[in-house]
């Protein structure tokens, strides 16, 4: 068996060598059963054999098209606190994926950590959370997080984002790739967000949107980018982000793209010394914590930073003698946003104008 850096790394190709070359042969047979899968079950819903649920509120999706980390998590916050803005109610619910039995997961505590008046359900059963939702939190609108192949549930809009870092999982679906369907599923989008968009030239970006419009016409573009913030410890204490101009730092994470959260760490001014890569939604256990105690402490470093991910889970302000900080990560939309606005904005005076004939018929 083989761990999820080495997965990418054989489905990439930068793994040479005589196993991973049959380790691709093998997921190359099994691609196809895959692709087979996904087509027949999303056929079930376009013919109406599987029955797609009303909520009853407005219904906004965060999705993407391939497995690990595209930042849905940071484009979630960003809808929520729009709307929020607005006085309108917002839950966000999400299949709590990598949470242990009985727990929440990653960024069900992140999210509430960040946005502590919008209610986060967790349920494999989305249909009944959002249900729950509108009957006992009195809810307006709910946001879908990873939710594009979550088809039970119809939505008023369809956001999905691509990385820029890995766009198109390298061309191949499940398992022999990272694509979860193929790429023209983008025809079900009303808005295909480019994340990560400062990572790559303006000709890769013209590059990736020319493909993905190719099967979407109809959607919107966005290019958005991920920005350092500021440094938040376990305790909640914020410190500038400049603080670390010139200083020696290591990091960890445990998410679906490490790549991402390299290119963060490139912009902060600082020497990286070292980075340690966990599985994602790794469950840190004080083995973890001892063993990345005595790591920093080998490195001489002045500071260790993780994703606000790790450091929910993490929930220590030091390892050893060494100030632990997450990267607290900030959305900005830098291409497309008009459009974005003006979905959301019709959305929100529907919601307005449902409140007011609700109160005018009392």
């Amino acid at each position: 068996m083989f761990d999820a850096n080495y997965f990418r790394a054989v489905v990439s190709g930068r793994q040479r060598g005589l196993r991973a070359s049959i380790l691709r042969t093998g997921l190359c047979v099994a691609e196809p059963f895959y692709r087979f899968g996904v087509r027949w079950r999303n056929r079930q819903f376009d013919v109406g054999k599987r029955e797609i649920h009303r909520a009853g509120v407005p219904v906004i999706s965060v999705g993407n098209l391939t497995v690990g980390g595209t930042g849905k998590t940071p484009m979630v916050e960003w809808l929520a606190r729009w709307f929020r803005q607005r006085d309108i109610r917002v839950s966000l619910i999400s299949r709590g994926y990598g949470a242990e039995a009985g727990a929440r997961n990653d960024e069900a505590l992140e999210l509430e950590e960040k946005l502590p008046d919008v209610p986060h359900l967790q349920n494999p059963d989305r249909v009944e959370a959002a249900q729950m939702a509108i009957d006992e939190c009195e809810t307006q609108l709910i946001l879908l997080d990873d939710a594009f192949q979550h088809r039970r549930i119809h939505r008023d809009l369809d956001i999905v984002l691509i990385d820029a870092l890995e766009p198109f999982g390298y061309g191949h679906l499940l398992p022999r790739g990272l694509l979860r369907e193929p790429v023209a599923s983008l025809n079900r989008a009303d808005i295909i967000a480019l994340s990560r968009s400062d990572a790559v030239d303006e000709a890769t970006r013209a590059s990736i949107r020319s493909k993905a419009m190719k099967h979407a016409p109809q959607a919107a573009w966005l290019e958005v980018v991920h920005r350092p913030q500021s440094l938040l410890s376990a305790a909640g204490d914020e410190l500038d982000i400049r603080s670390l101009q010139g200083q020696r730092i290591a990091a960890f994470c445990g998410i679906g793209n490490p790549a991402g959260f390299c290119h963060t760490l490139d912009d902060l001014g600082a020497e990286v010394v070292d980075l340690r890569e966990f599985p994602d939604h790794h469950a840190y256990q004080r083995s973890d914590i001892e063993e990345l105690s005595r790591w920093a402490k080998d490195l001489q470093v002045d500071a260790v930073l993780c994703t606000h991910k790790d450091l929910v889970k993490v929930g220590v302000e030091q390892l050893g003698e060494c100030p632990l900080f997450a990267l607290r990560i900030g959305l900005a939309i830098t291409a497309g946003e008009c459009e974005l606005t003006r979905s959301l904005d019709s959305i929100a005076q529907s919601i307005v104008d449902a409140s007011q004939d609700a109160s005018d018929a009392v």
